[in-house]
Order: structure tokens, then sequence, then C-alpha cells
């Protein structure tokens, strides 16, 4: 069953921003831990932590765990020229992730390139980033979804601060 789920970065990453679905209803929360940090927890309407994201230490893989620290996959950067490539592997699949070099929408696809799910920037230029995601897999918890999309988004922002000149 296709879903469509709406939720936002921070400007200064950190805080709790809701996610909402199509009809606006608020169905849970990203908890952004720190400004230091990029880890983030993806919580139920309830605030049970449901999926946790972050960067283990000395890794640039973003790792993708349940609440008690079972990890479901990871996401990474793969090389390419021409558009924005990344993985999802967990212990059964691997996804793809694919976009257009200067699209703000992704597709993600499982291993017979079928479209699991995608995701957008919905955001203008100088605000947080914010993100509408269609779910369309059975075998992807959308928390799981929010917690790859923020990895992507991670991954991306580490690699526009080591591009970006000290001052």
């Amino acid at each position: 069953m296709e879903k469509y789920i709406y939720f936002s970065d921070h400007i200064f990453s950190k805080g709790k921003k809701d996610i909402y679905d199509k009809e606006e209803n608020r169905i849970g929360s990203l908890d952004l831990k720190s400004a230091f940090t990029s880890s983030v927890n993806v919580e139920n309407k309830k605030g049970e932590v449901v999926i946790e994201g972050k960067f283990p230490s000395f890794s640039n893989k973003w790792a993708v765990s349940l609440s008690d620290g079972n990890e479901l996959g990871q996401v990474k950067s793969s090389l390419s020229f021409f558009t924005k490539r990344y993985k999802y592997k967990t212990s059964t699949e691997q996804y793809e992730i694919e976009s257009p070099a200067l699209s703000r929408e992704y597709i993600i696809y499982d291993k017979y390139k079928k479209e699991a799910a995608t995701f957008k920037k919905v955001n203008g230029l100088f605000e947080a980033a914010a993100f509408e995601l269609r779910n369309n897999s059975d075998s992807l918890l959308t928390e799981e979804l929010i917690a790859v999309v923020m990895g992507v988004n991670a991954i991306q922002k580490r690699r526009n601060n080591a591009a970006s000149p000290a001052t």
C-alpha cells in the first residue's frame, strides 16, 4: 500500500520535528539528537523510539537500527558521474538509491529494479531540508525509510562540509 509521509531536518540540526501523513495527521516525530552529530531517532505517535540512524565512529556509512540496537542496514554513497547514487544494504536485501545530478527527487529500487519508494526535497534554498516520502514497499518500514532518507541527507551534508574551504 502506497503511503505519503512528510518530515524535515532542522536548520540547526537539533530538536524534534513532527512527521505527518498525506492528510496532515501527526504520525510521529524525528528527534535530531545533537547539533554536533548527525544521529536521529524516528519516534512513533507516542514518542517511543522505533528506529535510530547514525554514523558509527570513524565510518562514512549511515547505520539504521531498531531501538534495541539491532542493525537493520547501512546507507553508503556509490561512485557515479552524472547521477547521485547510494546503496542501502540490509542483511537480506540491497536497495539502490538514485537521482539525476541536478534533481531533488530520488528513487529507491529493490533488487529487481522495482521502485520500492521515492523521496524528494520539497523546501526552498535557504530552509532546512524538508522531504516527501512515498513508500511502495511491503518489506521496508516507513520509519526505516525515514532513517534512510536522513542518512542520504547526512552523507550529502558531510560531503558538502568537506568540500567547503575552511575559514
